[in-house]
Order: structure tokens, then sequence, then C-alpha cells
């Protein structure tokens, strides 16, 4: 059971009170936000604290997310405040979550996935225009080493540098200074923030595949709360939570992580899940990608998931078969990418990486 806390509302009954952590930034308290709301919705009789830290990944911000060396960025400090008991739950974008929890947490709910893939946003001056027309050695802005890799290959015109900070800092930077001509972003931060007016241009899966978990909310909460984690569960989205076990697996399979290059696009149509995954060099100039595919149907007579956690994800909800197919769609085209040579690009990549 656990220690979240009680209080009284004004005729004396006693109120269960759920302590939520987040970031302090804007987008992470707009996302936490939301699923706030979705919980007070299913349940009425809730009193709902929000409690914001900083992490990590908010401190250091003078060197590049790849180069840090620590694999929760941003999710340490709240994950510590979880296991202290200091909060009851915590929400994160699932692309910061690392495919291998500490133990004794889980992903008790996945949310509906927002549009997963990246967006260009523009310098004022080139309003209106997209990569392809930007003046040749323009300067785009990402902190990603995914993003720089396949955009590097695709626009080989342009020049790619880092740039740190949240949402508002990023942009900041681009429309005060003539640093950068266009920066690179995800366009579900763009959406929740209420921005999609400075989205340039979408990109596609040709342009720039997706990281994993990108677009998707996720909840952590304490493996043995099994309240708390029956009082989220009900906020999976079953599609969402398929297509994030086969990322997360194909990730994991492949030991990736921020500091390589490692891109994915799923979808779910007719009962079927589709994957596609690839991994780059540094300058995108080597790749590798493949798709496979695998059946998500259920007969009716599958049972729902056994509170099993798959690649760190509980979905009780879920049919248990399904989530293991998906679970094995992604480790199957890791291995395949493996057997191509993505361990040796990968390799190469880390050390190009930690050289730098």
């Amino acid at each position: 059971m656990s220690e979240e806390a009680a209080s009284a509302d004004g005729n004396g009954k006693a109120v269960r009170v759920i302590r939520i952590g987040t970031r302090k930034s804007q987008l992470a308290c707009i996302q936490t936000d939301s699923v706030a709301e979705k919980l007070k919705e299913l349940y009425p009789d809730l009193q709902l604290e929000i409690i914001g830290m900083s992490t990590t990944g908010d401190i250091i911000l003078d060197r590049a997310l790849s180069k840090i060396g620590e694999k929760s960025l941003f999710t340490k400090e709240l994950e510590n405040a979880l296991e202290r008991n200091e909060v009851d739950l915590v929400v994160h974008s699932l692309k910061d979550l690392p495919t291998t929890l500490p133990p004794g947490f889980t992903i008790g709910a996945v949310l509906k996935r927002e549009n997963p893939f990246d967006a260009v946003v523009l310098h004022p001056k080139h309003a209106n225009k997209t990569l392809d027309i930007l003046p040749e050695n323009s300067v785009i802005g990402t902190s990603s080493l995914r993003r720089a890799a396949q955009l590097k290959r695709r626009f080989p015109n342009l020049v790619f540098k880092d740039i740190r900070g949240n949402l508002n800092t990023r942009l900041k930077k681009l429309d005060e200074k003539d640093d950068y001509a266009a920066i690179i972003l995800a366009a579900a931060g763009l959406k929740r923030m209420g921005w999609e007016n400075r989205i340039g241009q979408h990109l596609t899966t040709e342009d720039c595949m997706y990281a994993v978990g990108q677009g998707a909310l996720a909840v952590e909460v304490r493996a043995r709360d099994t309240d708390i984690l029956g009082m989220v569960s009900v906020l999976h989205d079953p599609d969402t939570v398929l297509r994030c076990i086969a990322e997360r697996a194909f990730l994991r399979q492949l030991e990736g992580g921020c500091s390589v290059p490692v891109a994915v696009h799923t979808d779910i149509q007719d009962s079927q899940l589709y994957m596609t995954g690839a991994v780059f060099s540094l300058d995108g100039s080597d790749t590798l990608r493949e798709t496979m595919q695998t059946s998500v149907a259920n007969s009716g007579a599958e049972q729902a998931g056994e509170l099993e956690p798959r690649v760190g994800i509980t979905a009780g909800n879920v049919s248990g078969p399904a989530q293991i197919r998906a679970e094995k769609l992604g480790m199957d085209l890791a291995n395949l990418l493996l057997s191509k040579g993505a361990k040796e690009i990968l390799t190469v990549a880390r050390q190009l990486n930690d050289a730098r």
C-alpha cells in the first residue's frame, strides 16, 4: 500500500491526496496537468497535488545531452522522490525513460500518442522556407544525434549544431539571435505548448524517423503500489502501448541510448503492427534500416496482460499475447540489424561522440 497523504474536506470527510511529480518546465507542467485532469475526471473524489522538480538534464545546459553520460537525465530526481514516498506517481515524456527502469518502479500508464514526428521551426527571417531551400551552410540547431545523423544525410548542404534548453529557451535562442536558421523539435511538444503555428515543416519518415517513445506520455509508479497501479492503468492506450513496447524492446536489444543514433517508425493497421528501425553513423553516411511486422490481433479468447512488465511497462488491461508479440517484434528487428553490422556502426558512433 502506498503512503499517499489524506486530508479532510469541508464536511470532515477524508479525501485521498495523490502527489504527482513532474519536471518544472512549462511543457512538463502542461503534460502533467493533462494527466491530472484525466485522473480527476475518472476519480472526482481525489485531491491531486503537483510537485515540480529540477532534473540533471534541466540543470546541466552547457553540454550536449549525448556527452553528459547519465542515462536518466530527465528522470533520476523524480524517481528518487518516488522512492522516498515524497510523490505517488510521476509523469514523464516516455522517450526520456530508459528501457530498463530502476528496481521497484514500473510504467503504469502510457497515454494515447501525439504526433511522434519531428518538426522544423524557422528563424523569422526564413519564414515560409523549408530545409530544402535554406541557403547553403545554414545552421540548424538540434541536441539529438538521431536527428542530426538523419538530416545530415538528407540535407548535406546544411550545418548542424547543438542547442540545449527547454522549448522556451530554444525558441528564444532561435528568434533573438542569428546563430540558427532553424531548430528541430518534436511536433508533439510544440502542439502541447500551443505553438503549432511556429511549425514551418513537418518531417516525414523519409526525412527523419523519430525517437523511441516520442510523442507518448508515461506515468511511472512504485511497482508494489497495486492500488495506484490499478488507478492509473485505465489511462493506457492499447495501440500506443503495443507500439512503444516494440520500440523499447528494439532499443534495449541494440543497447542504444541518447549517445547513439537510433530511430524507429511504428504503425498498427488491420491488427498488424509494422515496425521500421534504423541505426546511423554520426554523419549519416552509414545506415542500416529494416522493416518487420507481426499480428497484434486479439482472438477474443486471449487474456488481458498479466502484471508482468515488458520493457518497463505494466499493462494488465492490454492483451498479454499481443504484448509478447510486440516485444518479440522489437527484439527480432534489432537482432536482424545486429546481424547486418549494427553493433559496429553504433560502437563507432559512440566512440566518435565520446571523443568530440
